[in-house]
C-alpha cells in the first residue's frame, strides 16, 4: 500500500470471488438438504435445491462486494455486511500481532488471510480484524507498516557508507531430527482415534457388515485361532505403527519449513506449514516471557516445546492454533537455547528453583492418596452391593503405587525463583510447565488460601498479567515466602497484604507476616 492509497477505502483481491463460494458451500449443506426435502413433496426437489444453491452463491459473492478496508495514520478499519453494515476499527497503537495464513486454495491463487491481533481476548470476537484476500506482497507491506519500526538508521558521516544491517536474525530452523519426538505427543493418538471413529461411523451409516467381506472375515478368523498374547501384541504393534505414521505426517504438515527469526524492526517472526502455510509476527515489546512445556511422554525422551507469553495472541485455542508456539516438539537443549535467545537471558530457564517444603509435599500425597481411597471405596461398594468383578479390586490396588508416584512427581515439579527481574514458576506432572514472566508484565497479585492451605500455613500466589494465560501461580508456598517474592519482584504492589504496626520508638513501620525473612 502506497502513501497515496493511505486513508482510501480498498477492496480485497477479486480472486476471492472464486474462494468465497467454496467456503460457503459446506455451511449451506443443511439449508440445501432442507430445500430438497421441502420440494420433494411437490415433486420439485431439484428446482428448490437449485434455487437454494443460487441464493447461496449470491450470498457468497456479496461478501466480496460488501467488504472494504482502509489503513489510516491512527487506525485500521474494515467494513462488512449486506443488510446490516458493520465497521470495525482498531487503533494502530493497540495492534500486537499480525498472523498471515494461506490455505491450499489461497496458495493456488496467490492470496493470504491476515488476522490483526489487538491484545484482547479472542473469545466473542475479541476486537481483532481479519482481511481475507490480500496478495502476499500486500500482506508483507501491511505487516511492515503495522509492526516494524520506522526509525531511520543514524546518518553516516561524510564520505563513509552507512553500515549494513541484516534485516533478520535466524533463531531456529526445523531440524529433520525433531521428527523423532512426534510419537511421544498425543497428536498421533488423537489422529488415529478420529480416523477410527470416522470409519466406524461411515461403516455404520453405510450398513457395512465386516463379516460379509472376504479379506476381513479371513483376518478375523486368523485372529480367533491365534493365541491371545500374540493377537494382543500384533494389534498393539499395528496401533503403534499407525500412531507413528499419523504423528509424523501431522508434524510435517504443520511444521514444514519452520523458521523463527528476529527482525530489526523489533519483532519475532514464525513461519511454517506445508499445505497450509502460516506466519505469525509478534511485537517484542509485547512479549513478557516464555513457557517451556514438557508433556510426560515428551519429557521421558528429553523433549519440550517453547510457547510465547505475549499479549495479542489468541489464548483460547491452544499454543499451535493460537499462534503462540515458538518451537515445536524438539530437543530440550535446543528449546532452552532458543528460549534464552527469545527473552534475552538463559538464566531464568536454567536457574535452580526454591523447593516448597515438606508441607507442600504432604498436600500432594494427601490429595493423590485421598482420591485413590475414594475410588477404591467406590469399587469395593460396587463389588459388595452389585457383585462386580473381583478384578476391579485388584485394579484399585495396582493404582496405589501409581497415585503415590504421581504425587511424588508433582512435588518434584514444584518450584519458583526470581532471576533477572523475572518470575520463574514450575508445576505440573502430566504436563510440566516452566513459565518465565517479566516483572514489567505483572499488573497485580492474588493471594489465595483455601481451608486446608490455611491449616498447613500455605498459600497460592498468582501473578496476573495481560499476556499468555493471564495468570501464573506459585502453588502451595509458605505465606511469608509468597509475600517476599511479590514484594521483591514488584516493590509496593503487594503492600496491601503486609501488616503495619508501631515500632518501639513510636514510629510506624511495615512488617511481613511471621516466618518471612
Amino acid at each position: 500500500m502506497t502513501e497515496a492509497d493511505a486513508g482510501a477505502w480498498r477492496r480485497l483481491d477479486r480472486r476471492m470471488l472464486l474462494i468465497h463460494p467454496v467456503q460457503e458451500l459446506p455451511r449451506a449443506v443443511p439449508a440445501l438438504l432442507a430445500a430438497f426435502v421441502a420440494g420433494s413433496g411437490s415433486g420439485r426437489g431439484a428446482l428448490w435445491s437449485a434455487a437454494a444453491l443460487v441464493i447461496t452463491m449470491l450470498f457468497a459473492f456479496s461478501r466480496w462486494f460488501t467488504t472494504r478496508y482502509r489503513l489510516t495514520d491512527d487506525r485500521v478499519e474494515v467494513g462488512t455486511g449486506l443488510f446490516q453494515r458493520r465497521v470495525r476499527a482498531v487503533s494502530r497503537d493497540r495492534i500486537r500481532t499480525v498472523d498471515v495464513t494461506a490455505r491450499a486454495m489461497h496458495r493456488v491463487l496467490g492470496l493470504v488471510r491476515v488476522d490483526v491481533g489487538t491484545g484482547r481476548s479472542d473469545r466473542e470476537g475479541g476486537g481483532a480484524v481479519r482481511l481475507d484476500g490480500l496478495t502476499a506482497a500486500e500482506a508483507a507491506g501491511l505487516r511492515e507498516q503495522l509492526l516494524h519500526s520506522r526509525e531511520q538508521a543514524p546518518a553516516a558521516t561524510a564520505g563513509e557508507p552507512a553500515p549494513a544491517e541484516d534485516p533478520e536474525t535466524e533463531l531456529a530452523r526445523l531440524d529433520p531430527g525433531w521428527v523423532r519426538y512426534t510419537p511421544f505427543t498425543l497428536s498421533g493418538v488423537v489422529s488415529v482415534g478420529v480416523a477410527v471413529g470416522f470409519l466406524a461411523n461411515l461403516a455404520s451409516e453405510a450398513h457395512f457388515d465386516p463379516e460379509r467381506s472376504g479379506p476381513l472375515r479371513h483376518l478375523a478368523h486368523q485372529l480367533d485361532r491365534a493365541p491371545v498374547a500374540l493377537t494382543a501384541a500384533a494389534l498393539t504393534l499395528l496401533w503403534l505403527v499407525a500412531v507413528v505414521v499419523a504423528s509424523t505426517v501431522g508434524y510435517a504438515l504443520a511444521f514444514w519449513d519452520f523458521r523463527l527469526t528476529r527482525h530489526r524492526g523489533g519483532t519475532l517472526h514464525v513461519s511454517r506449514g506445508l499445505i497450509t502455510t502460516r506466519s505469525v509476527t509478534i511485537e517484542e515489546r509485547r512479549l513478557h516471557g516464555a513457557e517451556i512445556s514438557e508433556p510426560l511422554l515428551l519429557r521421558m525422551v528429553a523433549g519440550a516445546r517453547l510457547i510465547a507469553i505475549a499479549t495479542g495472541l489468541r489464548v483460547g485455542l491452544g499454543a499451535e492454533r493460537g499462534g503462540s508456539l515458538l518451537v515445536p516438539p524438539a530437543a530440550r537443549a535446543e528449546v532452552l537455547r532458543v528460549a534464552g535467545e527469545v527473552i534475552g537471558s538463559s538464566a531464568p530457564m536454567t536457574c535452580p528453583l526454591t523447593e516448597h517444603g515438606p508441607r507442600a509435599r504432604r498436600r500432594r500425597h494427601t490429595r493423590a492418596l485421598g482420591g485413590w481411597a475414594l475410588l477404591a471405596a467406590a469399587l469395593a461398594i460396587l463389588h459388595w452391593a452389585a457383585g462386580g468383578p473381583a478384578w476391579l479390586l485388584a485394579a484399585a490396588l495396582v493404582l496405589l503405587p501409581v497415585a503415590a508416584a504421581l504425587a511424588a512427581d508433582r512435588y518434584r515439579s514444584l518450584g519458583h525463583a526470581i532471576a533477572d527481574t523475572r518470575l520463574v514458576v514450575r508445576s505440573g506432572s502430566l504436563v510440566r510447565r516452566r513459565c518465565v514472566v517479566s516483572a514489567e508484565g505483572i499488573i497485580g497479585w492474588n493471594v489465595e488460601r483455601s481451608f486446608f492451605q490455611r491449616r498447613a500455613g500455605l498459600a497460592t500466589l498468582t501473578a496476573t498479567t495481560a499476556a499468555g494465560q493471564q495468570h501464573y501461580d506459585v502453588q502451595d508456598v509458605e505465606l511469608g515466602e509468597a509475600l517476599r517474592v511479590a514484594e521483591e519482584l514488584v516493590p509496593g504492589l503487594a503492600r496491601p497484604f503486609l501488616e503495619v504496626r508501631a515500632s518501639p520508638e513510636g514510629r510506624m513501620q511495615e512488617t511481613r507476616p511471621p516466618g518471612t525473612p
